[in-house]
């Protein structure tokens, strides 16, 4: 089989992976919580693609291997960067599903009314100020949709990690909301929330 030629890659480049570019936005944007930096991390991030894509293997998770490009470029490009986040309009990231689909579950469970009535951008608030390691793992699992296996890869730490993170970046989300909620006179402040329990079809 002939080399691919320069203009064939990046041919079969635009036509596979540009159709994550809007996704992998809202990722950058919830990584850097500042449209510049996610402009520029989103620039990079593609640019670096597009010089290693020889190396993707066809038939295996193209986003999952942009996302590790976009983790590993944010780490060692814009994390160091500070640049103070600015307010990002509320259609630039959608509702938080991991929070949205326990507020849809069909029991509707006090907790579950609860969450249906904070405004999606209190929880997005809430998800910027875990610490970034929570985070990221919860960005991954509950926004992004990958399953431990693929975040563990994307971040290149083990499986165990992953779950850990996640379960204690999705505590300190809970906590967050709750506190929410009780200022607002949402919930009754002398009954403990139940943590949901939601880890079907991760694995």
């Amino acid at each position: 089989m002939a080399e691919e030629t320069v203009e064939e890659r990046r041919q079969r480049f635009e036509s596979e992976a540009l159709p994550y570019l809007d996704g992998l936005y809202g990722g950058a944007l919830r990584l850097t919580r500042n449209p510049a930096d996610a402009e520029d991390l989103l620039q990079e991030t593609f640019m670096r693609a597009f010089s290693a894509f020889h190396t993707f293997e066809p038939g295996t998770n193209l986003k999952a291997w942009l996302y590790r490009i976009l983790m590993n470029t944010y780490i060692s490009s814009y994390r160091k960067a500070k640049r103070s986040p600015q307010t990002v309009p509320t259609d630039d990231v959608e509702p938080f599903s991991y929070i949205r689909s326990i507020a849809e579950d069909g029991s509707r469970t006090p907790e579950a009314e609860v969450l249906d009535r904070i405004p999606d951008e209190e929880v997005k608030h809430a998800l910027e100020e875990l610490p970034e390691q929570f985070r990221v793992a919860v960005l991954l699992a509950d926004v992004e949709g990958f399953s431990y296996k693929e975040i563990a890869d994307i971040t290149e730490t083990s499986i165990g990690t992953v779950m850990s993170r996640l379960h204690r970046g999705r505590k300190a989300l809970q906590k967050a909301l709750w506190q929410y909620a009780r200022e607002r006179g949402l919930v009754d402040e002398d009954k403990p929330w139940a943590t949901p329990r939601r880890t079907a079809g991760r694995s």
